[in-house]
């Protein structure tokens, strides 16, 4: 009998732990299910928003790199001419790695009606056009630079 005494004594001082447990407020108990799902639904909306800035970063360096590739080609071919592609009137043209193509135009540079010389030069001044143009999806993108360039007169 004692035995079950004892049994008794310890499911009454567990009942009386539950009873006596302290009793929490409303705010304290925790989240409910709806303050869950708010929170999450800003989360997602955050995340959302940053990818689209990085997204729009990365695409912008995409470009920006693009455009400084052409720029460089550009100048390089701008500083073929004349010396490995004579000034004449006329073009050339080209492509670098099946990308960029390019295109050099040659044409007599003709001075202002003003700014006549009547003495004889023994140079010509031509204008040159170097332009540069690659796709980017279904635009087509360009990069034109022109200068004015001297060459020596035949004699």
């Amino acid at each position: 009998m004692q035995n079950k005494r004892t049994i008794f004594t310890r499911k009454s001082n567990v009942a009386r732990r539950i009873q006596h447990a302290p009793q929490l407020s409303g705010r304290e108990r925790g989240f409910s299910l709806l303050e869950i799902l708010v929170a999450f639904a800003i989360l997602a909306l955050s995340i959302g928003v940053l990818l689209n800035i990085f997204s729009r970063g990365l695409r912008t360096a995409i470009i920006s790199e693009e455009y400084q590739q052409a720029l460089a080609i550009a100048e390089s071919q701008m500083a073929r001419a004349g010396v490995e592609i004579p000034l004449a009137e006329g073009s050339a043209s080209g492509d670098v790695d099946g990308k960029y193509t390019w295109s050099i135009v040659g044409s007599p540079y003709v001075l202002p009606t003003d700014q006549t010389n009547t003495q004889p030069l023994q140079m010509t001044a031509f204008t040159v056009q170097v332009k540069v143009a690659w796709q980017d999806g279904v635009d087509e993108k360009q990069v034109v630079l022109n200068s004015v360039r001297l060459a020596k007169v035949p004699l």
